[in-house]
């Protein structure tokens, strides 16, 4: 008996129900909010600056891409080793560290005088995101308790998920033309500074849990992660309709990744400290919901990158027209998340899942019905509304549903593998919807079809076949998910002893 009254208090932790409350936890909320709003925006605020980036500095085509490909790589490959630092030195130290580390390399981008000095202060940017990142998702679970306090604050980290990618663009396309485009990354370093002494204030910080790093699962994992996004980043059709999926490096790439994940598994299987404990992911709920998180952050990735290339390709859009016609989106993104986290408690994850599947799939289909003879009214504001709707619905159960039971010694590692989730199912399927895209534009071209019509006819072809990813999303929550309401009530759920716990 005294030994599950302790378990469940391991468990619990500072985040249980029986913990305290940490003062001000609304200032609290809004910290964590604003970290994961920078790390987010920042995939998106720097693209469309990127030809005035190439003016200044040089750049080629193929190397302009870098420019994005160095966040997202670092981001994505470090993050599950972002998670257990977390876990194991304090995740408000690491939260710290992470954003200052993020606007140091941020502020020294913005200086950047040489390709080279900007791709290494972007690689940097990506690791203080990997850091960033998890430790402010497991801070919610560990600072709020199952139930609606916890519902409410995912509702809002939800949004900023979701929202700050159309944020980003907007806010890059205002400062690109009232400003400079070093000011996009300008920007994050006095308000990364400002967050980061807000977080030494409000945020409580959380016991350094016993354990060593796992150094082989750290190598092969962390590595096999990056040598994926890398293939991925590098493997989409290019615009002139050449695929490169057959190249050297990419299939070199992907067999170096196969061999490195395949032995960090086998690794983790036999750690006693291991980076990512197993049990997490056997969990059928569990796993589903990180199936849809990737669908959905798949879903996202793809509807930004063919329309903002359809608003300013087609319909010559300028980079702040293009931000200001994902407004609402925007919108209807905060709307959903915040009524999600509402109905969260009173008809449980599964059916907001399915709806928002449903809406999401809906929306993005109606999207691909796009031409160039559309209007922005009839062709772009209603769909972008919908989806908005649905992806809204689909982020706060699938988070919490990820999250929840999650021992306090592992949600950091519970949290980073929802980012990486995203990270990398966007990259996947970026790289898969591109060649869909571009060869059809390619196709397009050789029938000797209007330049318009073709690059018109290739990205509402990429976007039907995103509404598929999300239809995908609707299966997954058909077959896995069967958490019930209760489950978020509050009541932490039975999970074996973590591998911290048992060391």
């Amino acid at each position: 008996m005294s030994e599950t009254r302790s378990e469940t208090a391991r468990e619990t932790g500072p985040g249980g129900a029986g913990a305290d409350r940490p003062r001000g936890s609304g200032l609290a909320l809004a910290v964590i909010a604003t970290a994961q709003l920078m790390v987010v925006l920042d995939a998106t605020i720097v693209n469309v600056a990127l030809p005035h980036m190439q003016k200044a500095l040089g750049f080629s085509g193929s190397g302009l891409e870098w420019v994005v490909n160095a966040y997202a790589l670092t981001f994505g490959g470090l993050l599950l080793l972002g998670g257990r630092a977390g876990d194991l030195l304090g995740r408000r130290k690491m939260f710290i560290t992470g954003l200052l580390l993020f606007s140091a390399a941020s502020l020294a981008g913005g200086f950047a005088d040489s390709q080279g000095f900007l791709l290494a202060a972007r690689a940097i940017q990506g690791v203080g995101a990997a850091i960033t990142a998890p430790a402010a998702l497991s801070l919610i679970t560990t600072t709020f308790p199952e139930g609606p306090a916890r519902n409410k604050a995912m509702g809002v980290y939800a949004s900023m998920s979701v929202a700050g990618g159309a944020i980003g663009l907007l806010t890059g396309g205002l400062l690109t033309t009232y400003a400079s485009w070093r000011w996009v990354l300008f920007v994050n370093a006095p308000i990364g500074l400002a967050v980061a002494l807000a977080a030494s204030r409000v945020l409580t910080e959380t016991p350094r849990l016993r354990g060593r790093f796992d150094l082989p699962g750290a190598i092969t994992g962390t590595v096999g992660i990056a040598a994926l996004v890398y293939g991925l980043s590098s493997a989409a059709t290019s615009p002139n309709g050449v695929s490169h999926w057959g190249d050297a490096k990419v299939v070199v790439s992907f067999v170096v990744s196969a061999v490195l994940l395949v032995a960090f598994v086998f690794t983790e299987t036999r750690s006693p400290h291991a980076l990512l404990p197993l049990p997490l992911i056997r969990n059928r709920n569990r796993s589903g919901a990180y199936l849809i998180f990737a669908g959905a952050g798949t879903a996202i990735f793809g509807m930004f990158f063919f329309l903002t290339l359809f608003l300013q390709t087609v319909w010559g859009y300028s980079a702040l027209k293009t931000g200001f016609a994902y407004m609402p989106f925007t919108v209807a993104v905060l709307m959903a998340s915040g009524t999600a986290a509402q109905l969260v408690p009173k008809v449980g994850p599964r059916p907001l899942l399915l709806v928002g599947s449903v809406v999401s799939t809906g929306g993005l289909f109606w999207m691909s019905r796009l031409t160039e003879h559309s209007s922005y009214a009839g062709g772009v504001l209603g769909p972008t509304m919908l989806a908005g709707v649905g992806i809204g619905l689909l982020f706060v159960p699938s988070s919490l549903t990820a999250l929840s039971g999650v021992a306090e010694s592992d949600s950091g590692v519970a949290s980073s593998l929802l980012n990486t989730g995203q990270q990398v199912g966007g990259s996947m399927g970026l790289a898969v919807l591109g060649t869909v895209a571009w060869t059809v534009v390619a196709n397009q071209f050789h029938a000797h079809a209007d330049p318009i019509h073709a690059y018109a006819t290739g990205f509402a072809r990429g976007l039907l076949a995103d509404s598929g990813v999300a239809l995908l999303t609707l299966v997954v929550a058909i077959v896995a998910i069967r958490v019930k309401r209760s489950d978020l009530a509050g009541t932490p759920q039975a999970e074996p002893a973590s591998h911290a716990e048992a060391a």
